[in-house]
């Protein structure tokens, strides 16, 4: 028997976020919330739940949204969608694409809200991974040799930007493409859905064309998948931003296009 668009918000709530839905949802807000953001945004097929989590992730960390990112990364690790591990990795990489005091806050909440959730099932957290040995050169310039080359790669681009202030050498080619990124605790697809999330919130016009394109020049999101995230991150940060994001996902799309079809 076919259920109802309530019926299947509600039974999708209960999925993703691994708790009864609210009693009542009769409000406008609550009918929202459950008639379109679960049953009509969660339970579309292109992008997986797990892949929607990490934009949610990031757009309600941004938000300065305390409940709403509580509830979003305890049902994320009760789920076993995202992992202990790879939720401090979203945590470092958000905080390089969002800021390190927002960051700050989402750590937290990650603490706790795994804390929460080993006494609710009465275990005791596990000893924290090990740091070291890092994954990167120790030596500076091979290190920032490396992150010329991570740079490149990740942009999907020719060049890298110079050594000769601390934003681009310190910064972008020694830390966040010279160790950031090659870190495994998260995959590629997964740090192009929160950095795309990040820049967007961010109204940053040069990032979010930069990594737009190259998430999409590299494969790692493909163009129907690049789609919905725009829609998630709609639903989560709002359409006004969205609006944008969706304009320049057009744009490099027939970018890469162009130059599939130039390439032969």
């Amino acid at each position: 028997m076919e259920t109802t668009r309530r019926e299947r918000g509600l039974r999708q709530y209960a999925e993703v976020m691994t708790v009864e839905p609210p009693e009542g949802a009769n409000d406008a807000f609550a009918s929202g919330l459950i008639d379109f953001v679960f049953a009509e945004v969660w339970s579309r097929p292109t992008l997986s739940r797990r892949d929607r989590r990490f934009v949610t992730l990031a757009c309600v960390a941004a938000a300065d949204a305390i409940a709403p990112l509580e509830q979003h990364v305890y049902a994320a690790l009760r789920s076993g969608d995202i992992t202990i591990t790879e939720m401090r990795e979203t945590v470092l990489h958000f905080a390089v694409y969002a800021g390190w005091p927002k960051a700050s806050r989402f750590n937290i909440v990650v603490d706790q809200q795994w804390f929460a959730l080993m006494a609710e099932r009465g275990q005791q957290p596990p000893p924290a991974e090990e740091l070291l040995p890092l994954v990167t050169e120790s030596d500076p310039e091979q290190r920032l040799l490396g992150g010329e080359s991570s740079f490149r790669d990740i942009n999907c681009i020719p060049f890298a930007p110079p050594r000769d202030n601390p934003y681009t050498g310190a910064g972008i080619l020694n830390f966040v493409f010279g160790e950031m990124w090659l870190r495994p605790g998260l995959g590629m697809k997964e740090r192009r859905l929160i950095t795309v999330a990040c820049v967007a919130f961010q109204d940053a016009e040069i990032p979010i064309m930069s990594h737009v394109y190259a998430a999409l020049k590299s494969g790692d999101v493909s163009f129907e998948e690049m789609d919905e995230l725009a829609l998630q991150f709609a639903a989560y940060y709002g359409c006004a931003k969205a609006d944008y994001l969706h304009q320049v996902i057009g744009e490099q799309t027939q970018r890469v296009l162009a130059e599939s079809e130039a390439s032969g």
